[in-house]
């Protein structure tokens, strides 16, 4: 917690848990979970994006939101005590793939800033702060549930003993080939970029702050807001362009060369090292795709589109050669599913833009060209996909859902160990909860401590 924070903290707890900003009440702390306060801001938030996604809370969302909080602040806290890391990478991407969702389904830009009452920049640090703190909570989950193993006669076991009215149900799932390009950008506009960030570079060496450019300019905006500072990150988890470039900076008063990361281009500053890890400031600039690219690049793919249907050569074939898409060009085209580790996806997990556009197509069949902006690298590509197979929704069975139905039996170890894990915490861990937020039948009872 930063300084500030904590004074606010200090505030809450001797007026009453309200926070104070001249007369009136800014903020209020609900709960506090260890060194951790949780503010009613917190929860309006989360109560906010919920409503948004159309989620149906199981009880008062005043009771399950809070709960939910604290549960993760016992994760965060082992996983600060267990030195769990995230990739800076990792989390701007989901920030940008959340972002580029919340715009397409609120309709613009604008739209998202009235709903959430914030600025994009605004908008973008929130995510950004949950991002990384969630995928700190799934690493933390992944290394407390460690290496589960299930036997098959498990699993048969499990299936057997379920009543036939809570025999699982299977959503329809999905395999997809894809085969992307990437649009040309011309060479002036990336002589511009290089140019823009040449021109700031000058402007740091004479003596104008390296914070203050970034917070103007950088197309990373969720780091901009802090003045382009990312935090201390292990090289592993940086772009490898870019960490080459980063980790040999010596002097913070120097800025480094143009380096070009798979995010756009970039110049660098030193804060600090620490052994492994490093702490720097960037400036992003990502050029600019014009429209011509664009078109040109979707002409081309359904040329090549046209070629595979009329039997010149295989999808698989096209992937392999032409694809610009590193991880799937080997594996001839086919989308893997990283929340599963395999190649099926329901329709809610693939990205909405492919999602969109298979939901109409017969197996086998290949998409008109169309672009979309992978969560990864945020930059706009041109792509063609192949319905490669199709599972229609059904009651699972062990001879044709093994697979998925070991999942539910893993999902339901894990469960099982994480849930003894927050009660067991729970014991160990200083809570207090205000006086008018306690009246809840909570998940897990062990909050409100017996005198």
């Amino acid at each position: 917690m930063n300084f500030k924070f904590v004074v606010l903290c200090a505030l809450a707890l001797l007026t009453g848990s309200a926070v104070y900003g001249q007369d009136n009440v800014i903020d209020e702390v609900v709960w506090v979970v260890g060194d951790e306060a949780i503010l009613k801001s917190e929860v309006e938030e989360a109560r906010m994006s919920a409503q948004y996604e159309g989620r149906k809370f199981d009880g008062d969302p005043y009771c399950v939101i809070p709960e939910e909080i604290a549960v993760q602040k016992l994760f965060l806290h082992q996983a600060a005590l267990d030195s769990i890391e995230v990739a800076e990478s990792e989390v701007i991407q989901r920030v940008d793939y959340m972002t580029n969702m919340y715009i397409a389904n609120i309709g613009s830009r604008e739209k998202m800033e009235e709903y959430f009452n914030k600025t994009s920049s605004q908008i973008r640090e929130t995510l950004r702060d949950n991002a990384r703190e969630g995928l700190k909570v799934q690493k933390m989950q992944q290394k407390l549930v460690g290496e589960i193993k299930i036997t098959p006669a498990e699993v048969r076991r499990y299936f057997k003993d379920l009543p036939q009215d809570s025999i699982p149900y299977i959503p329809t799932q999905v395999e997809v080939q894809i085969i992307t390009q990437q649009p040309k950008i011309p060479l002036d506009e990336i002589e511009d970029v290089k140019s823009r960030l040449r021109e700031y570079t000058e402007r740091v060496n004479k003596g104008e702050s390296f914070s203050m450019l970034a917070r103007l300019y950088s197309d990373d905006r969720g780091t901009a807001i802090n003045g382009g500072e990312m935090p201390f990150t292990g090289r592993g988890y940086l772009d490898p362009a870019f960490a080459n470039v980063a980790f040999n900076l010596q002097d913070p008063n120097k800025v480094s060369k143009i380096v070009e990361s798979e995010y756009g281009f970039h110049i660098i500053q030193l804060m600090e090292k620490r052994g492994d890890r490093i702490k720097v400031r960037h400036i992003l600039l990502k050029p600019h795709v014009p429209e011509e690219a664009l078109m040109s690049g979707t002409a081309r793919l359904d040329s090549i589109a046209d070629d595979i249907r009329s039997g010149k050569f295989t999808f698989e074939e096209a992937a392999s050669v032409l694809s610009q898409d590193k991880d799937t060009r080997n594996n001839h085209g086919l989308l893997p599913n990283p929340q599963t580790n395999t190649s099926k996806f329901e329709m809610q997990e693939l990205p909405p833009e492919i999602a969109k556009v298979v939901d109409k197509m017969k197996v086998g069949e290949i998409s008109e060209a169309f672009t979309m902006i992978p969560q990864k690298t945020g930059k706009e590509e041109c792509v063609i996909v192949k319905l490669k197979s199709r599972i229609n929704g059904h009651k699972a069975t062990i001879s044709e859902d093994y697979q998925n139905l070991k999942e539910i039996v893993l999902e339901k170890r894990r469960d099982e160990m994480l849930d003894k894990w927050i009660r067991e915490k729970q014991k160990h861990t200083y809570v207090r909860i205000n006086d008018n937020w306690k009246n809840c039948s909570f998940k897990y009872p062990g909050w409100v401590k017996k005198d």
